[in-house]
């Protein structure tokens, strides 16, 4: 089997463009990006009843290489590049580990409560919970017909 990296701006849209969309991860992997190209973390949003769940995906890193800050209604999740120690006596036919600098930056809905954010990291995954003001979330009541 052979894999082939398609190049978006080549490619002819001939069933549409919301069926390419689909099949772009597949052919826009990681894999087949440069070693210098900037590179995010993947992220999962979760909505729960009392606020919001932001699960990143950053194996490697220490609790210490990260940094969390809320500006306004932006929240930044960020980590600086570390130096790569020069190993002696190492003949490396490959060498692919590389860890690069990113900043990952979500807007901030009016219904979260910006004073209620937690975050914890485990087997490299950073899970961050933002709670909703508790105007904002949705409470079960009863409604009287008259």
């Amino acid at each position: 089997m052979t894999l082939v990296k398609f190049n978006n701006g080549t490619r002819k849209h001939v069933t549409g463009p919301r069926f390419i969309d689909v099949f772009d991860p597949i052919f826009n992997d990681r894999f087949f990006a440069p070693s210098n190209v900037a590179k995010v973390p993947a992220v999962n949003i979760a909505e729960t009843e009392t606020g919001f769940e932001i699960e990143l995906a950053v194996p490697g890193l220490k609790k210490e290489d990260i940094k969390i800050n809320v500006d306004k209604d932006v929240l930044t999740v960020a980590s600086e590049a570390k130096k790569e120690e020069a190993t002696e006596g190492k003949n490396y036919s490959k060498k692919e580990f590389s860890f690069n600098s990113f900043s990952r930056s979500f807007n901030l809905p009016d219904s979260v409560d910006q004073n209620n954010i937690e975050a914890s990291y485990t087997d490299g995954i950073l899970k961050l919970v933002v709670a909703k003001k508790e105007e904002a979330k949705l409470q079960p009541r009863e409604i009287a017909v008259k």
